[in-house]
């Protein structure tokens, strides 16, 4: 549940998501779930002659499995609190 944590934290700010069918959506992140569907706001499409059909979409829902990846802002990420968690979950897992 790291990872879901993460993105909580980066609500309302712009994100560029890849999906698996090679398509590039940035917009700003509004929600995620625990599956990591993921819920865009203003969204713009990198590829608009490829997806003519994206154009006049303002806001999209992503199903987390067709999620190859997402990019992050690096200032929106603070990496030692993230190294510190992720130590932690891995002693967690390790004592179990």
């Amino acid at each position: 549940m790291l990872i879901f944590s993460v993105f909580k934290t980066l609500t309302d700010q712009t994100v560029i998501v890849e999906l698996k069918n090679d398509l590039l959506i940035t917009g700003v992140l509004k929600s995620v779930d625990q599956f990591l569907n993921i819920r865009l706001d203003n969204i713009q499409v990198s590829d608009e002659a490829r997806h003519p059909h994206m154009i006049a979409v303002k806001n999209c829902f992503i199903r987390g499995s067709v999620v190859r990846y997402v990019q992050i802002p690096a200032d929106a990420v603070d990496t030692q609190l993230l190294e510190d968690a992720t130590r932690r979950e891995a002693l967690n897992q390790t004592k179990r």
